[in-house]
């Protein structure tokens, strides 16, 4: 029995350092502008992406330009960008080439954001609190590729890596998921105002493990409690 014993404590031990799973009805934190501060979502493995819908919860009081949402693969660091600047407009990259948005500035009030594309028209939309803004096209016929890396709270520079502390997210950040797909008006709205909706199918915040690295502070937001 004690060899069995100290293989289960080992087993333990490894699983506890490991990457955490799921961020249900939690909140990430970065309190300071740093270049180490972040956390890696390990995403769902998916096919090179015709169609994406990303939704998440932020606030911040920053007045500079900021990351949102880092998607990079070999080759582009900018697959798939969520961009704020600072005269509050929202922009993605998809590669190279940027789609902005002109919608209210970013402030301390926690706000939905959901960006989704779709390669057959190249229609690209963004949603603030369940509210459309107006239709634009881009990277009409192009695909987001697969076996890259996701972060928050810092734009990559390479894979993985290359942070810079000016383009570093201040603020809360809460509720990314990700589909593969883009989402129905009716579906986004749901989201925007529930706390149990069903997450994404590559990104899932209530499941998705994470690794968090730096100054991140990870606490229950208790904004569902009853």
């Amino acid at each position: 029995m004690k060899p069995f014993v100290t293989i289960v404590l080992v087993l333990c031990i490894y699983v506890s350092e490991s990457d955490s799973a799921g961020l249900m009805q939690k909140s990430v934190i970065f309190p300071t502008k740093t270049a180490t501060s972040f956390v890696k979502l390990n995403a769902a493995g998916f096919s090179d992406l015709t169609a994406f819908t990303v939704c998440l919860r932020a606030a911040s009081e920053e007045n500079r330009n900021y990351t949102l949402f880092s998607y990079a693969v070999t080759g582009s660091n900018n697959e798939l960008l969520i961009w704020q600047k600072t005269n509050a407009q929202l922009d993605l990259y998809l590669g190279s080439v940027i789609t902005g948005f002109s919608l209210p500035k970013m402030d301390a009030w926690l706000r939905h954001i959901c960006v989704s594309w779709e390669s057959q028209n190249g229609e690209i939309t963004a949603w603030v609190n369940g509210r459309r803004s107006l239709r634009k096209v881009s990277s009409k016929g192009g695909v987001v590729k697969n076996g890259g890396q996701f972060f928050l709270g810092q734009e990559q520079d390479s894979v993985g890596g290359g942070f810079d502390i000016k383009q570093s997210f201040v603020g809360e950040i809460t509720d990314v998921n990700m589909w593969d797909r883009v989402l129905k008006p009716n579906e986004i709205e749901l989201i925007s105002q529930g706390c149990y909706s069903d997450g994404g199918n590559i990104i899932d915040w209530g499941s998705t493990t994470f690794a968090p690295g730096g100054n991140v502070i990870i606490k229950h937001n208790n904004d569902c409690t009853l």
